[in-house]
Order: C-alpha cells, then sequence, then structure tokens
C-alpha cells in the first residue's frame, strides 16, 4: 500500500512541474507580461483618459488594451495638449480631477504637471523594456513613443527643392508654409521653445516665418489636412501624420530637416488620486509593452521600445538627428515663450 501511495504522489509531482500541467505555476517562455498579467488578475471598471492624441489613435489603443482586459473600460476627453494641461490644471484648483490617465505630447509639459503634484509614481514592470532616457528617474512618467518634428511638402503644389527649416523663410517659399500654433498644440510649444534656443535658428526663424507669410493654424491635423488638399504646398508637421498621408496616396513628402529634428515622446502618466489605480496600471503598462508598441507602430508610429521595428518610411530612435534641449531651461521659459510668439504673430 505504501508504494502504491508512493507512486501516487510521484506522478501527481511530475504532472504539477509539467509545461502546460493544469498546476503549472511557471508561464510559457514566450509569454508577455500582459498576457501573465491576465492570467493572474484580470482588472475591472472604468477610467478615464485626457489625451491629445487623434481620436482614432485613442479609439485603436483603448481596442487593444479591453482585449487584454475585458472587464476595463476608458471614456476619453481629447484636446490639444495645451487646453488639456489647462483643464486639469483649472480642476485641481477645485479639487475635482476627473483624469485617471494622462496622455499628452512632451516631457516638458509633464514636468508642469509633476510640478502641480498631479501625477502618482508608478515603477511599471515594462519599464525594463524602455532606455532610461526615455522615462523620468522618479517614475512619474515614461515615453510612449517618438514622434519628429519636419517638414510636409506637397511636390504638386511645390515642386521645388527644400532641405531644411531655412528653406521655409526664403523669397521661393513665401505664402507656401503652413504649422501648429503653440499656443494650441504641446508639441508645437515645446518646438518653439527648442528652436528658439537653436543656434542658426532661434527667434530670427519664427520673425522669418511671419515675414514669409506662413499660416499659422490650431494643430497638426490643420496643417496635414491643408497640405494634402493643396491649399498650401508645405507645413512644418509632426512625422507620422506626413507619412500617413504618403502611404494613403497623397503627392506629399516628409523631411527631416537639415539642422535635425526636434521630438516628443508623448509620455504617460498615472494621474495623483485615481479612485481605480489597477485598472490605471494596467492600461499604463500596455501602453508601453512590447504589444502596446507594435500597435503603435502599426498606426504609423515609431515605437519606443527597440525590439519594435519603425514603420516604413520613419527613421528609427537611433538613425535620427535630435535638435536637444535642457527641459529644465524649456519649462522655465515656456509661458514667457508662448507670450512672446503671440507678439510676433499678432
Amino acid at each position: 500500500m505504501k508504494k502504491i501511495i508512493a507512486l501516487l504522489l510521484l506522478i501527481f509531482t511530475l504532472t504539477a512541474c509539467a509545461p502546460g500541467g493544469e498546476n503549472s505555476a511557471a508561464a510559457p517562455e514566450n509569454a508577455s507580461q500582459n498576457e501573465v498579467a491576465q492570467e493572474t488578475a484580470e482588472v475591472e471598471g472604468t477610467i478615464t483618459l485626457y489625451t491629445s492624441q487623434p481620436e482614432e489613435d485613442a479609439n485603436q489603443l483603448i481596442e487593444g488594451f479591453k482585449e487584454l482586459h475585458p472587464k476595463a473600460d476608458v471614456v476619453v476627453f481629447r484636446s490639444g495638449t495645451e487646453e488639456v494641461v489647462s483643464k486639469i490644471l483649472s480642476e485641481k484648483e477645485v479639487n475635482a480631477v476627473q483624469a485617471d490617465v494622462i496622455l499628452v505630447s512632451d516631457t516638458v509639459t509633464f514636468e508642469i504637471l509633476k510640478a502641480n503634484d498631479l501625477l502618482e509614481p508608478y515603477e511599471s514592470p515594462e519599464l525594463e523594456g524602455l532606455d532610461p532616457k526615455f522615462y523620468d528617474p522618479d517614475k512619474f512618467y515614461a515615453g510612449t513613443k517618438i514622434i519628429s518634428t519636419g517638414i510636409i511638402q506637397n511636390t504638386e503644389v511645390y515642386p521645388g527643392e527644400v532641405k531644411a527649416f531655412k528653406d521655409l523663410i526664403s523669397p521661393e517659399t513665401k505664402s507656401q508654409t503652413i504649422m501648429p500654433s503653440p499656443l494650441y498644440s504641446g508639441a508645437a510649444a515645446y518646438n518653439l521653445s527648442l528652436i528658439t534656443r537653436t543656434d542658426g535658428l532661434g527667434w530670427a526663424f519664427y520673425q522669418g516665418l511671419k515675414d514669409n507669410d506662413i499660416l499659422v493654424d490650431k494643430g497638426n491635423g490643420a496643417v496635414q489636412k491643408a497640405v494634402m488638399e493643396g491649399q498650401k504646398g508645405l507645413g512644418i508637421i509632426v512625422d507620422y501624420m506626413a507619412n500617413r498621408s504618403k502611404n494613403e496616396g497623397a503627392p506629399v513628402v516628409f523631411i527631416y530637416p537639415e539642422e535635425g529634428s526636434p521630438i516628443v515622446t508623448e509620455p504617460v502618466g498615472i494621474v495623483k488620486g485615481t479612485q481605480n489605480p489597477e485598472v490605471a496600471q494596467a492600461f499604463y503598462d500596455y501602453i508601453i509593452s512590447k504589444e502596446g508598441q507594435q500597435l503603435a507602430a502599426d498606426m504609423g508610429y515609431t515605437p519606443i521600445r527597440e525590439d519594435v521595428e519603425a514603420p516604413e518610411g520613419l527613421k528609427s530612435a537611433k538613425d535620427l538627428q535630435v535638435l536637444l534641449g535642457d527641459d529644465a531651461v524649456l519649462l522655465e521659459n515656456r509661458e514667457a515663450d508662448k507670450e512672446e510668439f503671440s507678439k510676433v504673430f499678432n
């Protein structure tokens, strides 16, 4: 009888330890952290996302998240970065913040949120897949993609050669160009403070744009539409929008400027005091996971992770000539720069 019991115990132990066994404690070797999390701790409930992402992209992101977490939901408030930040700062003043997660353009904006005690630190397990330069050392936010700014050209409207930002202030391009407003677009606000502190460009570049009769519109979407439809031949725009237009058959090209490319990383952060931290953390994890980054690449963005390839037509992070600035200086001067921009373009 003892031999039979011993044999049964041996069989049970081997079955429990075998890969794929019903009682196996080990996850499959190729399972992602998100897949393991879904198997071990399902999250449920609703969070509110404040974002400047295009509506269609935000919807795809949420759909991808809900495939992993079907009991969770995300409602969205969407506007330009500057308006999103104004909204959440106003809500904080009356102790009525509605957001659980925020996803907007650049690190300088997130430093504003961090300084206003609006973010909750979170050390996501998915940070292991990111270069430390792309997330806050205090873990208040992490970049989600690399978005560079350059020039879109409709070659049927303006067939001339364009290689650099400076070409947009030449007599040949007079009245040909449109740009997003830094009073609306967070990326444009970041670019304003960066470019005005870049040797060879500076405020003289923006005065040159004004003198060359540039059109200033709300955001990058307005620039994309105007150049695609031939209302303007040139525009200052983020890379993925120009690349999408080209892939849709528009007679446009995207030009990485010779001076270098300003980049933003559209960080994500969890809002302090969220009522559903489990869903907020799961959503944060998904965005920077390999699955979430592959979705970003499929939507046309350059991924923040090196183990996911950039979409065709865009440069990867390692191939970009990046214009760099000191975030502390850019933050300190952001509002003053926007005021000066308003004076130049009044």
